[in-house]
């Protein structure tokens, strides 16, 4: 039997189980509404290290590590670890989780290499090429801005269309039917939610070249990706409890409603964008909201996957989104193409 379904998605014979999940976050993160849902919050953002790569590196091996230590497993269990970050040749991940001697799969989707991570390892799994595997990635505001943008001794001003990068590392162990029904009997407890569908999307250019705007830059790849899902899924928005973008904020999630009405679809009832909820907007002066790859990671890990362990949620439509850019690009005048990819995740 195929399992892959219409023009770009995939659904997996069997579900593929997130047996349990972690999430690590610097000290904003840990003050705005979420701040109690995550496992770890930094009493600073250095993290005992030297600089703001080591402390992004020091998030992704936490948030492994806790992962791991919540699912009882060991690094020996794990067949594969798919991660990547945001920074130069990903070296957030390769000094982060290095100790762990886990057989590496990097990937880069910008903010949306949660939602690459987890389509490969699912795929990975229900392809019968592993049986247990780790999703990590992270980000850190400080390492963002110096990598992307401008140093923070400028003190440069940010525009209201601007997201404020998070500093987060969230990992995810996912495991197969067998996986999960072995360690549901061996008092290891309950897997967290299931995977049931990817939808991977492609890469959409809208000429945008404005990296303070990402949202706007952004929301033409969920736009693509979410109408592929509706189609191959033959579903709509109602289908859904939630559809969740990574980090479009709050000008991004405009212009996702606009594209999307103009294609038919009104997700207005069921959109929420993780960049939304993970600060509070009137106190914390994040202007467009949360952004980078640890903002889908760690909301997906202490808040969505609680709405639907406690059976708020049913089912949700996963979708991080990711800027394509880079200094070089970016100084050399290129536009800020996007991505986005889908995951369906439902309560067990």
């Amino acid at each position: 039997m195929s399992q892959s379904l219409g023009k770009a998605s995939v659904r997996p014979e069997k579900p593929v189980y997130i047996l349990n999940s972690a999430s690590a976050v610097g000290t904003k993160e840990g003050e705005g509404p979420l701040g109690l849902l995550f496992d770890k919050v930094g009493e600073d953002d250095m993290f005992g290290c030297s600089t703001w790569e080591e402390a992004e590196s020091t998030l992704q091996k936490d948030a492994v590590g806790l992962a791991l230590e919540k699912a009882g497993l060991s690094q020996e269990d794990i067949s594969f670890i798919f991660a990547g970050d945001l920074l130069g040749q990903s070296i957030a991940t390769s000094f982060g989780i290095s100790s762990y001697q886990i057989p590496l799969l990097g990937v880069y989707g910008a903010c949306s290499t949660c939602g690459e991570s987890l389509a490969l390892g699912t795929m990975s799994i229900a392809g019968g090429f592993a049986d247990r595997v780790v999703c990590v990635t992270s980000s850190h505001f400080a390492s963002a801005e110096k990598e992307f943008r401008f140093p923070l001794e400028y003190g440069n001003q940010r525009p209201l269309s601007a997201t404020w990068t998070v500093t987060g590392s969230g990992a995810f162990v996912l495991g197969s039917e067998e996986v999960m029904a072995e360690s549901k009997s061996s008092g290891k407890g309950s897997p967290r939610a299931r995977i049931t569908g990817i939808t991977v999307g492609k890469i959409v250019d809208y000429g945008l070249k404005d990296s303070m705007n990402m949202g706007a830059c952004m929301a033409p790849a969920a736009a693509s990706t979410l109408e592929q899902h509706f189609i191959d899924f033959d579903s709509q928005p109602n289908c859904y409890d939630k559809i969740i973008t990574g980090d479009l904020g709050k000008v991004g999630q405009k212009v996702l409603i606009d594209l999307m009405n103009e294609k038919g679809y009104d997700i207005s009832a069921q959109h929420m964008d993780c960049g939304i909820e993970i600060y509070d907007g009137d106190s914390q002066d994040t202007h467009s909201g949360g952004s980078g790859c640890g903002c889908s990671a760690v909301t997906l890990s202490a808040y969505i996957l609680k709405q639907l362990e406690e059976h708020n949620w049913k089912k949700v439509l996963f979708m991080p989104t990711g800027a394509l850019l880079s200094k070089t690009s970016f100084n050399e005048g290129k536009s800020v193409p996007g991505i986005a990819h889908g995951i369906v995740i439902e309560c067990v």
